[in-house]
């Protein structure tokens, strides 16, 4: 990458490894706890409810969730270290560009927390807590998207070689 500073190198990488651990965290921690009469509380992460749906036989919307969760951003992270810290050529262009093209589907990641609270069969008698998790979670795809943009720009500004 021709225009990109040693400064500016340091910053994005920093900014992914924060995207990432913010991403790992953001699937681990508690999203939310259902209280039912006061008595029963379930409290589930992105990853426990993906299980959830296991257990409870819904594949297609395991298997939904579980893409576009888990497996679409883990493979925008690779993509985006990849794209940055290697020299460049038309192929990681094209990756990036890739990226860019479907980040507006990146907000379906938080979206599909959305379908998740709904898909949990609701009572007259159930409040939902919303959980640190949820916050983390949501930051981390603004952040993907951000540093996607950020990382289209700077690709697509210089001339591609090697």
């Amino acid at each position: 990458m021709g225009n990109v500073n040693n400064a500016e190198k340091y910053i994005v990488n920093l900014l992914l490894i924060v995207m990432t651990v913010l991403f790992s965290i953001g699937i681990w921690a508690p999203i939310l706890t259902l209280k039912k009469l006061y008595f029963v509380h379930n409290t589930f992460s992105i990853l426990s409810a993906i299980m959830q749906l296991v257990s409870d036989g819904q594949y297609t919307l395991f298997f939904v969730i579980t893409a576009f969760t888990l497996i679409l951003p883990g493979c925008k992270i690779a993509v985006l270290f990849t794209a940055w810290n290697s020299p460049r050529s038309l192929k990681k262009q094209r990756w990036v560009k890739w990226l860019h093209a479907i980040g507006k589907w990146s907000m379906l990641d938080v979206f599909v927390v959305a379908v998740l609270i709904a898909s949990v069969k609701l009572g007259a008698l159930v409040s939902i807590e919303i959980h640190y998790g949820l916050y983390i979670f949501t930051a981390a795809v603004i952040l993907m998207l951000l540093i996607t943009q950020l990382v289209h720009g700077r690709m697509g500004t210089t001339s591609a070689r090697g």
